[in-house]
């Protein structure tokens, strides 16, 4: 198994899932404790119940109030988070919860804790990313229980000096408020690599691994760590002189990056389309700034998650505008929706199912509403009349899992002049992809869902990340086949999940014949640096390790080996 303890002498190596790259040497520093949840609630009389609300209501106010005002000091992301988080504490769902366990004779403290328990079940039974939210709705608990008793609120603790900071799950609300120049790296026990701590450290470029499991439990505060966010990793047993080394070597490399300005190729002239996924108008315009050549990955979803009808199709047009007008002439590759499982919709998805990862989600929820998708094709399609001439607007479609399916939506994208493409990301559709690719012109590999159907394990589970992880051979083998037809068809094969990001991982996927990556605008410097130093065939090189390896980190360190051989 991936994440597990090794012991060498008197230290020890934790190994997690590294979701931003870097080194850091400090201090490990446990976040400070959540408070103590009531057991019981005291007994309220009727005449004490509107008393209690109020009280109830002032605490949650303050709260809240404080998290606006730090989101006030924050930006992007983070700013983000800190709203939604506050949006959260004031939830009338919520209030109105907390209200009716008051009136049954609980006291605010135990009402606050049965009313986020039903929240946090709903969420459970949702699954996927609803599920990952659970650690927010607890954060919220928690930060109000603390402010009714008086206590100190719960979360980052005084950092004086440099410090790598350790949580069982880190909240939103404190991820989004680190001190960068004192919090050298986050490693946590719980969470994956999609939830707010990882989104946020891939903001603020702060190397951070999730999912160490309960053996960095061993590990207590004061203790002097080395982490290595790429391999996912963290030491107890290093020489302090042997870290400072490896900190010094990392810097280097950082520079170099910071000083990559394209164009994106390898070494001996072979050329990658480096793009960027966004979700929405400003996260196109961040990327813009950057060496993108593109947009690879637009999430049409995102903008519609707290909708509770859909769109109209000038409404619709009008966002993708936004996100059109920051690449006027340059690719974009639009996801047509992607609702279900992770991240459901209220007028597109099913009320209910018992396993929506592999429910109606993607394309599939347009088998029986077409119509919602045509009017989203046709948003596209106007909003990409006001690019210039020749900008190519390409669309692809989610879980696309036949060759009927591809057919059908190819026509329906050429029947508006759009380019036609789909996601391979469903394991069937990498092994048909003989049978599909003729009926596209392009496909774009989603590494993340790839990974976590080809390994039957949810991507979203703490617990099973070492299975979830791109360099699984397993996944690698499926990219290799398909990227093998696309060649032999001229359909050109793109990766737009998190794989891309990772700039060894890139280095394989181009040995293994993808022909453009699309990743974090923050990650495309670090990508195409790493590319600027191999060759083709060295990729290929890297490729045939990769995919000859047993597992996961096995192949992992053996690229990383042959990179720092390279570099010699």
């Amino acid at each position: 198994m991936d994440n597990f303890t090794t012991s060498t002498g008197a230290g020890k190596t934790v190994i997690g899932t590294g979701v931003v790259s870097g080194v850091a040497y400090a201090e490990a520093v446990w976040i400070r404790p959540r408070p103590e949840l009531p057991s019981s609630g005291q007994g309220v009389s009727p005449d004490q119940q509107v008393a209690e609300f109020e009280r109830f209501q002032e605490a949650a106010s303050n709260v809240s109030g404080r998290l606006e005002t730090r989101a006030a000091g924050a930006e992007g992301n983070a700013a983000e988070v800190l709203n939604a988080t506050a949006g959260m504490v004031k939830d009338r769902g919520w209030h109105k919860a907390v209200k009716k366990n008051i009136n049954s004779g609980q006291n605010a403290e135990f009402a606050v804790v049965g009313a986020t328990d039903k929240f946090v079940a709903m969420f459970e039974a949702a699954g996927g990313l609803m599920a990952e939210r659970t650690t927010d709705l607890k954060d919220v608990r928690d930060r109000v229980i603390a402010e009714l008793r008086g206590e100190p609120e719960p979360g980052l603790p005084n950092v004086k000096g440099e410090a790598v900071l350790f949580a069982d799950d880190l909240a939103p609300a404190d991820t989004a408020t680190l001190d960068r120049t004192r919090i050298k790296a986050l490693v946590t026990e719980l969470g994956g690599p999609t939830s707010h701590t990882a989104i946020i450290a891939r903001q603020l470029d702060i190397p951070c691994i999730v999912a160490a499991g309960s053996s960095l439990r061993d590990i207590e505060s004061g203790t002097k760590v080395f982490v290595d966010g790429a391999l996912g990793t963290v030491s107890t047993d290093i020489e302090e002189t042997v870290a400072r080394e490896k900190i010094e070597e990392y810097a280097m490399i950082a520079e170099r990056i910071a000083q990559w300005r394209g164009p994106a190729q390898t070494k001996d002239g072979k050329k990658v389309q480096l793009l960027a996924n966004v979700a929405d108008g400003n996260a196109a315009r961040i990327a813009a700034d950057t060496e993108a050549d593109g947009i690879g990955l637009y999430r049409t979803e995102m903008s519609f998650l707290s909708a509770t009808e859909e769109p109209t199709i000038e409404e619709q047009a009008k966002i993708y505008g936004r996100v059109f007008s920051a690449f006027p002439s340059s690719k974009v590759v639009i996801r047509t929706l992607d609702a279900g499982s992770d991240k459901p919709i209220s007028y597109a998805n099913m009320e209910h199912e018992d396993n929506p990862a592999l429910g109606v989600r993607g394309l599939r929820i347009a088998r029986d509403n077409e119509a919602l998708l045509t009017r989203q094709l046709d948003a596209i399609a106007q909003a990409a009349e006001n690019r210039e001439d020749d900008a190519p607007t390409w669309v692809m479609a989610p879980m696309v899992a036949t060759t009927t399916e591809a057919r059908w939506f190819a026509n329906l994208c050429r029947e508006r002049n759009l380019t036609a493409g789909a996601m391979i990301e469903v394991p069937a559709a990498a092994l048909m992809a003989d049978m599909i690719m003729p009926e596209l012109d392009f496909v774009s590999i989603g590494t993340n869902d790839l990974t976590q159907y080809t390994m039957a394990a949810d991507r979203l589970s703490s617990q099973l990340a070492y299975l979830t992880d791109p360099w699984q051979p397993a996944v690698l083998r499926l990219v290799k086949h398909t990227c093998e037809v696309g060649i032999r068809h001229n359909v050109p094969v793109g990766v737009c999940g998190e794989a891309a990001a990772d700039p060894a991982l890139a280095a394989v996927l181009v040995g293994l014949g993808v022909t453009s990556l699309s990743c974090a605008s923050t990650a495309i410097a670090g990508v195409g640096s790493q590319l600027s130093l191999v060759t083709e065939e060295q990729c290929q090189q890297l490729a045939e390790i990769a995919v000859k390896s047993v597992g996961a980190n096995a192949a992992r360190e053996a690229v990383r080996d042959y990179l720092a051989q390279l570099d010699q």
